[in-house]
């Protein structure tokens, strides 16, 4: 009996304590969200509004303006501001007026060492395929980088310059936990996890890590916002399809979403409810907002976790389920879905929607089919026949990496781009 009190003695002053650490970090965390408010710099007023914030990088974001089709609300706001990370909240009936006008698909990417040409290629396979009007792409780099992106963007055809506008950031963490921030994982990674604070004024976002590519137009991931429950606040693909092969049920020590995790490679948010909403958390009875939430998740799984931000985001949706909504293998397909042999039937059905070449395959031999796709698209010139200079030379190396397992299943690599490619022809002989 005296044994069974002592445990419980311990745990209750455990619980205590946990209770105490969680609130004592809730003032880091409102510090932070005022290093955004308090340093809002308003170009029509050249003031800042109070003190700066202390971050590793203090630059600003740049927007560059394209031209042709630019809705109004970029027209008042986005040139009006130096910095676009920096605004305050609006009033909800403002930012719902806002969302509703704007009609750019919002796509971030965060880029750190020598990633410039794969982001560059990631964001021409989103151009290539799109055929919405405007695109609006948030690129988070090391101040270094933001040369060669304005330089390499600005090159692109006028054709193309028309449909899309950009704005450069600096990766930018609290300064209290910079560090902890920037080693976690892979330097940068976690910035994603900072966006919904960041782009205050984004309703809508859809991250991508650089090594992706898009094979379809990236309207059609975009889309699947309308899909969105009254509950869901973001959209990913399962870490993985078959569980015997999987990593999170197998390794983790930690808490992870479903069956097999989730993967952040591919995430679609509705980035004003992650603001309003309160996460229920393992740390505190009491639900915490996004930004009150992750330092203390931080805190408490570092040792813990392998994947970074990745990890943290499992152990978020884990505990928060119903604000997920899954999206299929199809549209974040990586070299585990056919490393073993094919284990995504809906990319064999209707082929792959977005091509994921995690683990650095774009570059090195131990996937060549992977790598061929991204070199096909990297060497495309913009206004070449897609089919006569991409697709055919693209299945031509395809058909020399059939010894592989993915070799033999890279006929769903083209599948969506020969209807993507289609789609654009036909267009174009109506434009005539």
């Amino acid at each position: 009996m005296r044994c069974y009190l002592h445990a419980l003695l311990l745990c209750m002053v455990f619980a205590v304590f946990s209770v105490l650490y969680v609130f004592n970090q809730l003032p880091v965390a409102s510090s932070f969200e005022s290093q955004y408010e308090d340093g809002r710099t308003d170009r029509r007023t050249k003031k800042s509004s109070g003190r700066q914030p202390q971050f590793g990088a203090q630059d600003t974001g740049r927007t560059v303006r394209k031209g042709g089709g630019v809705p109004s609300l970029f027209d008042q706001q986005e040139h009006d501001r130096t910095s676009s990370y920096y605004l305050g909240e609006k009033p909800a009936s403002a930012s719902v007026q806002e969302a509703a006008r704007d009609e750019r698909i919002h796509l971030a990417v965060v880029a750190c060492g020598p990633r410039l040409e794969e982001t560059l290629t990631m964001l021409k396979s989103a151009l290539l395929f799109s055929t919405k009007p405007l695109l609006h792409f948030h690129i988070f780099a090391e101040d270094h980088l933001h040369g060669s992106f304005g330089e390499s963007l600005d090159l692109w055809p006028s054709v193309f310059q028309t449909r899309f506008n950009y704005t450069t950031y600096p990766i930018t963490f609290p300064s209290e936990n910079a560090k902890e921030w920037k080693k976690l994982f892979k330097p940068c990674a976690s910035q994603r996890l900072f966006l919904p604070l960041i782009l205050k004024d984004v309703d809508s976002l859809l991250y991508v890590d650089t090594d992706i590519l898009f094979l379809q137009p990236v309207e059609e991931i975009w889309s699947l916002l309308s899909l969105f429950n009254s509950t869901h606040l973001a959209a990913m693909a399962p870490e993985h399809e078959e569980p015997r092969i999987a990593w999170y049920n197998r390794f983790a020590r930690h808490p992870y979403y479903g069956k097999t995790g989730v993967n952040s490679g591919v995430m679609l948010m509705n980035m004003t409810r992650i603001r309003e909403k309160y996460f229920k958390n393992d740390m505190t009875s009491v639900p915490l907002k996004w930004v009150e939430l992750l330092m203390p998740l931080l805190q408490k799984y570092k040792l813990n976790i392998t994947w970074g931000d990745q990890d943290l985001l499992n152990i978020i949706f884990h505990h928060n389920p119903e604000s997920l909504y899954v999206f299929p293998c199809q549209w974040n397909y990586r070299p585990d879905h056919c490393i073993y042999g094919s284990n995504c039937l809906k990319a064999e059905q209707e082929g792959v929607f977005i091509l994921h070449g995690n683990r650095g395959v774009y570059h090195d031999d131990k996937q060549p089919a992977f790598r061929a796709v991204y070199e096909a698209i990297q060497k495309y010139t913009f206004g070449d026949n897609l089919v006569q200079s991409l697709l055919l030379p693209l299945e031509a190396n395809l058909q020399e990496t059939k010894h592989t397992y993915c070799g033999r299943a890279s006929h769903m690599f083209t599948k969506r781009l020969k209807q993507s490619i289609s789609i654009l022809q036909q267009k174009t002989v109506e434009g005539r």
